[in-house]
Order: structure tokens, then C-alpha cells, then sequence
């Protein structure tokens, strides 16, 4: 910090931190320049919350891999998943902690940031623990529930000085920065219509093995939480804006396993010079895209939302770009912001915004009417 004016440091984190049209990409890249000649920071310590699939086979290798992280202590309530970790990425037994004790972790100088990666349904709750502990969170999308624990979530980093940033992993996927850079630039003029869908068919068995995906309390309508939320987040970073009105509906055909939200989302964005943006989720069909027409010619990503292999084009052709571990550049890039390196550009207000929007879609499906958005 000592090389850099900390009165202006403070001034142009809050700015990019604050930031929800889909800059985050170019303040990156100045950033970039600015700090370019310190020394190399130490690596954050982080702890895992949470030791499912997506911990399992993709969070804890992008950590092993990072290059301003280390994977230092676990933390879960399945006391059988502890041996495996423990000889794979050589976890200590003072750096094991459950879900009844976590709290014991801000006296653990060997954890300095906790990635939870657990149902939305407890997302607040222990993010909120690990806060008040001292340590630094890293949450999965969506973010939480509700706008009101997304809150209380921001709040509480704010008055332990610490960081609250959201897995969103497409900031470092190249063909998304490369549609955010090109519509915030207007490359190819304005959009003209857009269309978005993220949905997919698991097989039947797939919801006896993950419940929490079909349960009203643990997920966030189902499907609309967990796939729509990439929808909610390209349709600002695309449109450059914030829309005035959503028109949802929701449906199921399956009622013997959608019992408790809807199989199917459809929404339809009002921005506010009129234009109507269209979007799609859930778990009952495939899709998967971002489709867009502008002044130039067509944009389109399919697939759109790929951990790899997506693939685009704009009025200039198909995108060639190098296939990179989007989890492995996140949590470098994320430790960068909790070194202050790098601007937050997954603030928690980004996610309270999203989950903002996610609400407005389940209340105008419910109530089958439009729903201002402010």
C-alpha cells in the first residue's frame, strides 16, 4: 500500500467495486498496469465450506493450481470426506473444522478466506459466521435467498472490514469479457433484440441424489437460482443498463418430482427506452445460449455459460479464443482483490442485485402481473 496514494486507492476500489454495467473487464486491465511493479503478494489461505462436486472437482484443483492461493483447511459436516482431503492436499487436523464449530476459526491464522460452496439456503448464514470470525468469504452463486440476506451479508463484511465476493467465474472467461468489452463499447452498435437460456434435463435420479436443487427452502425457485442466475447476469453486463419491468410465468410437467418449485422459468426485460429482452431457465429442457441482434449483424454464444468450450460469434466471424481454467484465474483473481491488487469486480452488491431480480421473476410468475424494478 505504501506505493500507492491510499486517499486515491479508497476512491477507485469503491468505484469498481460499486460498478454493475459490465466495466469490471477494462478497470482490470488498468489496474493491471498500476500495481504491475510491486512485489509479488503472499497467498491468501483459504478453507473450503462445503465438500460437494463442485468443491470436489473444481474449486479445490483451481486452488492447487492458483498462483496467489493455497487450499489450507476444510470445513464440512460430513466427517467422512476429511481422510481423502486431508492426504490429497495435506490439511492439517488443527485446520478441520465443522459446521457446529466453524466459529473456532478466528483463532486459525492458517485461514485467512473461506470459500463457501453450499445450497443457496445457507449461503447467508455461513457467510455471515465466517465474517464475524474474520475471515475474508468468497460465496457461490446466488448469492442468498432473499435481497434482505444479501444484506445483511454486505453489512456484515462492511463492519468487519473484510471481503465479500461471489463465484461468478465468467468475469475471467474470455468470450464473456469479450461481449462485455464489446457492448459496453458499443463495437457493433446497440443491441437490437437479445435472448438468453440456460436450462438443462437432468435424469430423475439425479434430484433423488441432490434435493437440495427441488427443495423450496434450500434452493432459490429451483432451477432459476442455480442456471438462470447466469441469464439475470448477462442480461446486465449485455444490455449495459438496468431494466424497468419483469413479466414472468413458471410451470412444471414433472409433478411428482417438482413438488415444491417450478420445472420450467420464462421472463421477458423491460430496459427503459422500451426494448424488451427475453429469458429462459430451469430444469425440465436444454438450453443454452446468448443470442443477439445489433446494428452490425448478429452476436451469439452457445454454448454460452461452459465452465470450457464455449463458443462465439460476432459480425466479424467466430471467436477463436484460448480455452483457460475459468476457476483457476477467478481465485487469483479474487485473491488479488483480498491482497487489494485488484478491484472487487464480484462485490456483493453485484449479487444482491442479481438476487434483486431473481425475486422480482418469482413474484411476477406467482402474481401473473409485471413487476417494477428499481
Amino acid at each position: 500500500m505504501s506505493k500507492l496514494n491510499r486517499r486515491t486507492f479508497v476512491k477507485q476500489s469503491t468505484l469498481a467495486a460499486t460498478s454493475i454495467f459490465g466495466s469490471e473487464a477494462s478497470i482490470a486491465a488498468v489496474w493491471s498496469k498500476r500495481v504491475q511493479n510491486l512485489a509479488k503478494p503472499d497467498p491468501v489461505k483459504i478453507a473450503i465450506l462445503g465438500l460437494g462436486s463442485y468443491a470436489t472437482n473444481w474449486l479445490a484443483p483451481a486452488i492447487r493450481q492458483a498462483e496467489y492461493a493455497k487450499l489450507t483447511g476444510i470445513i464440512s459436516g460430513s466427517p467422512q470426506k476429511y481422510p481423502s482431503w486431508q492426504e490429497k492436499y495435506q490439511i492439517p487436523d488443527a485446520n478441520i473444522y465443522s459446521y457446529d464449530n466453524l466459529e473456532h476459526i478466528a483463532n486459525n491464522s492458517e485461514i485467512e478466506c473461506v470459500y463457501v460452496v453450499t445450497p443457496p439456503g445457507n449461503h447467508a448464514e455461513f457467510a455471515i459466521r465466517c465474517l464475524n470470525a474474520g475471515k475474508h468469504v468468497i460465496c457461490e452463486k446466488p448469492m442468498a435467498r432473499s435481497e434482505n440476506e444479501c444484506s445483511l451479508m454486505i453489512q456484515t463484511a462492511e463492519s468487519v472490514q473484510r471481503s465479500l465476493q461471489i463465484g461468478y467465474r465468467l468475469y475471467w472467461d474470455p468470450y464473456t469479457v469479450t461481449f462485455i468489452n464489446s457492448m459496453r463499447d458499443k463495437e457493433f452498435g446497440g443491441w437490437r433484440t437479445m435472448e438468453t437460456g440456460f436450462s438443462s434435463r437432468p435424469d430423475d435420479s439425479n434430484f433423488l441424489r441432490k434435493k437440495w436443487r427441488i427443495d423450496r427452502a434450500m434452493s432459490l425457485g429451483g432451477g432459476l437460482g442455480e442456471l438462470g442466475v447466469y441469464c439475470v447476469q448477462s442480461a446486465f453486463y449485455l444490455a449495459q443498463d438496468y431494466p424497468t419491468f419483469v413479466e414472468a410465468r413458471s410451470w412444471t410437467r414433472r409433478t411428482n418430482i417438482f413438488k415444491e418449485v417450478p420445472e420450467h422459468w420464462e421472463w421477458e426485460l423491460t430496459w427503459p427506452d422500451g426494448r424488451k429482452s427475453h429469458h429462459n431457465s430451469g430444469w425440465g429442457e436444454y438450453s443454452h445460449f446468448i443470442n443477439m441482434k445489433t446494428r452490425d449483424g448478429s452476436m451469439r454464444l452457445e454454448p454460452a455459460y461452459s465452465y470450457s468450450g464455449n463458443k462465439g460469434y460476432t459480425p466479424k466471424g467466430q471467436l477463436i479464443l484460448q480455452n483457460i481454467f475459468q476457476q483457476k484465474l477467478q481465485i487469483d483473481g479474487q485473491c488479488l482483490a483480498i491482497r487489494n491488487r485488484r478491484p472487487n469486480i464480484t462485490s456483493g452488491e453485484m449479487g444482491r442485485r442479481d438476487i434483486r431480480i431473481i425475486s422480482a421473476i418469482m413474484r411476477s410468475a406467482e402474481l401473473s402481473e409485471p413487476i417494477p424494478l428499481t
